[in-house]
């Protein structure tokens, strides 16, 4: 929601320290216009938190749908700390977008959980292209923000 008290942790924190750490980003193509600015504020974003970006491996699929399966493949490989979801699915004319949005969001939590690695979804799923362009620079950002807070917890947790 826009405008909520997200309760992010303070500039300075260790939890947003990305120093060292490995991503990987998975990014739709549909919609591109709004999922090329979604990975560029979030690879923006990682490299303010320290994330190398030698460290950062970035892969596009055709949609929202193949997200899951190419992070799933990340997650398996046991490369990276932290994965992002990036994509765009604006409701249409059909239930088309309920079963895409459905489907996308649900793999990608049991990816997550199958694999124990945290992952930022950032899949936006919109009512029209207007509040897509709105959200891109801000849930890119945030999705960089996640990843790298979430492994740090995770990190923390293991040891």
């Amino acid at each position: 929601m826009q405008g909520a008290n997200q309760g992010e942790p303070a500039a300075g924190d260790a939890r947003l320290n990305g120093q060292g750490l490995a991503i990987g980003i998975v990014q739709a193509r549909f919609n591109a216009e709004i999922t090329d600015a979604l990975a560029d504020a979030c690879k923006r974003e990682l490299a303010a938190l320290g994330v190398r970006e030698d460290q950062i491996a970035h892969e596009t699929v055709p949609g929202a749908l193949e997200v899951p399966l190419a992070l799933q493949a990340m997650a398996a490989a046991r490369r990276y700390d932290a994965l992002i979801a990036l994509g765009c699915i604006v409701r249409g004319e059909t239930y088309h977008f309920e079963l895409v949005a459905n489907e996308s969001g649900a793999s990608v939590s049991r990816v997550a959980l199958d694999h124990r690695i945290p992952i930022a979804n950032a899949i936006l799923t919109t009512e029209n292209m207007q509040q897509a362009v709105a959200r891109q620079s801000d849930k890119g950002r945030d999705a960089a923000r996640v990843a790298v807070e979430m492994a740090r917890l995770l990190e923390r947790l293991r040891t």
